[in-house]
This record gives C-alpha cells, structure tokens and sequence, in this order.
C-alpha cells in the first residue's frame, strides 16, 4: 500500500462492529461523512468492497467478515498492550464501556459510580441501556451486566448485585373493577403491560415458579415499553399490571398505591453480575473498576 493504512483498518473493524455509521463514528469522534470516505477509499485500494450498505445500516461482505475475523483480535491486543503501557503512568487511566439494561444502571451502577469516579478522574465510563443479548467483544464493549452468571466459558462473572425478586402489581384503582389474580393464567384476563427486549424481538414472557412448576406467560395489553421505567410509569397511571423488580415498587407497596399479586409465584432471581473477556492482563481501570462494583454481603 501507498501509506499506512491501520487506522485506516481500525476504522473499518468499529463500523463492521456498530453495524452503523454514525454510531461508529460517534464512538471514533470523527464525522459520519469523514468515516464514509475513509471506508470507500480503503474498499478502493484493496479492490474489493468491505460493507454492504443499506438503510438499516451496514454489514460486512464475505470478505469485509474474513478480514474482520482475522485483523479483530489483533488489534484488540495492540490496543490492550497500548492501555497496559499507560497503566505504568501514577493514574490510572482509560474508557470503559459498559452494555446494561436501565434498571441495572440506575440501581447499581450509578451509586457505585458516584463514588468511584471523582477517585479516578482519568477514568471514563459510558454507559449504553439495552435490553438484548449483546456479544460484547463483536459489539466494542468492555463489559456487559446481566441477571445471573451463566456466561459464555471465556467471560469473567462478577456479582455486583444482591439477589432480586419480582412483583406482580398494580393500583387500587386498577383492580378496584377487577377480579385478583390467584395463578399466573389468570394475567390473561387482564391488562398487563408488555417489555419488548429490542426492535426486532418478541415480548418478554413473565416467568413464574412454585414448587417444581415453571411457567411463562404470554400476557396482553395496550401498552408495551422497551425499558422498566416507561413500564412503572405506566403501572403507576393505572394503566395495567406490570412485573417489576421489587425495590423498585416496594415504597409503593409501602404506602399503599401498589397492591401486590401472584407473590407465592414470583422467583427470586440471582443477582446483577458484571460480565467480561477472560484476558491474562486486564487493565488498571478495569481491575479498579470490578473491585468497585462488586457486591459485598
């Protein structure tokens, strides 16, 4: 090639991995229209193209994926080598990004930050609110949080979260015309607002257990959020029942707005975990970054 064309190359590997243009470059800080030359140019001088285009986005051609699969990992490795060298530095140093649903964010995340932050002023963290199952390394994340730790067998699982328990409620006056619940097929006869996890999934089935029985319900209703917010709102205006996170609803229960329902039915779920690649030298960041979050009994 004429001149170095790496950067070049790394620019190709976050639009293959964004699947968007201007996500990729939001996150490179260049202009969307810079980002477009600098691919169709690099498509040029290697003589074959990279990305097939469209109005949802872009995906890599047979090649664009050979080349992604092969260059991916090594540039990940330069890129952890060069962080590993600044580490050597007094203050750590770095930006973490961080995949989480909102709930997450805002119950763990954000407490825990508040503190940690202004202790590492060279520290940045970007926080992106998504409810689908997200590859992290394919998707340029650090991290991820998640229910659970039963995670892919190169990931770190660290719980950051205590143990949680749903709740199946409403408002008084939502059922003050209505028959309660007593099992969870009962929820069909009733207004329930819907989680739809991203824009191309289905609705989240609510998941009951009791005993040995395990059940997931299809439930309806006029409304459907893609976050647990919009859906507690929603519960709060009356407008239907909604499965939530129980201190999320508990002060509503406490005062008396809430009735709670279907509570010998509603699982606890084991707690938020921070989920990360399995590498041999996380980063000084990172390292401070888990021993922030994790959860201490």
């Amino acid at each position: 090639m004429a001149r170095d064309k790496l950067s070049d190359l790394s620019a190709f590997i976050s639009v293959a991995r964004a699947g968007n243009f201007s996500r990729a470059a939001a996150q490179l800080g260049i202009s969307q229209p810079a980002l477009s030359h600098t691919l169709r140019q690099l498509e040029e001088e290697l003589g074959v193209q990279l990305l097939i285009r469209s109005t949802r986005g872009v995906m890599p051609t047979e090649a664009g994926q050979h080349l992604l699969e092969r260059l991916a990992p090594e540039f990940d490795e330069i890129k952890a080598e060069i962080l590993a060298l600044s580490e050597l530095r007094d203050n750590p140093t770095g930006t973490i990004r961080i995949t989480a649903i909102d709930y997450a964010i805002r119950s763990i995340l954000w407490p825990k930050l508040a503190n940690f932050l202004p202790k590492y002023p060279d520290i940045k963290i970007e926080l992106v609110n998504e409810y689908r199952s997200v590859d992290i390394a394919a998707h340029g994340y650090d991290a991820g949080v998640r229910f659970g730790q039963e995670l892919a067998q190169d990931m770190i699982s660290v719980r950051i979260g205590p143990d949680i328990q749903n709740r199946v409620v409403g408002t008084v006056d939502y059922f003050s015309p209505r028959i309660i619940p007593r099992t969870p097929h009962d929820l069909t006869q009733h207004q329930c607002i819907n989680l739809r996890t991203s824009t191309d999934s289905g609705l989240y089935e609510w998941e009951f257990v009791k005993g040995n029985r395990t059940v997931a319900v299809h439930v309806e209703g006029a409304i459907i959020c893609n976050n647990a917010y919009d859906i507690f709102e929603a519960a709060k205006a009356g407008l239907g029942l909604a499965y939530l996170p129980e201190d999320l609803v508990q002060p509503f229960l406490t005062e008396g707005t809430f009735i709670s329902v279907l509570e010998d039915w509603c699982p606890v779920w084991s707690g938020l975990h921070l989920y990360y690649p399995n590498r041999h030298q996380p980063s000084r960041a990172m390292t401070l970054l888990v021993e922030a979050l994790r959860h201490r009994t």
